[in-house]
């Protein structure tokens, strides 16, 4: 369990340059539970500027606001204090994973 501190500490780095690297934080309504969402993995798309007459990218932009980060650079981490951490297949809504555990935990609760 980590601190009030390093949880602070931790959203704020969190939650820089999130265009940069597509990272949020969703949190329930149900049971109040924070769910930190972070997006792993290349961009697929080229950036660059569109030239109408060839219909080529020019210019490069790299990998700038690809909306992910490099698996080495990822914030959600056991030794960060992370707990239950899971790696979605590509394809699947982290959205969707949250409400469907969210249910399950605001159920257990109920039943305790």
């Amino acid at each position: 369990m980590i601190s009030t501190e390093q949880y602070q500490e931790m959203r704020q780095r969190f939650l820089i340059d999130t265009d940069h690297t597509g990272r949020f934080i969703v949190i329930s309504k149900e049971t109040g539970i924070k769910y930190f969402v972070e997006p792993i993995g290349n961009c697929r798309t080229n950036w660059g500027d569109l030239d109408p007459a060839t219909g080529k990218i020019t210019g490069k932009y790299g990998v700038k606001y690809r909306g992910s980060v490099d698996e080495k650079d990822s914030l959600i981490t056991e030794e960060a204090g992370f707990e239950n951490i899971t790696t979605l297949q590509p394809g699947i809504s982290p959205l969707y994973y949250i409400h469907k555990i969210d249910i399950e935990r605001a159920r257990e609760r109920l039943q305790s």
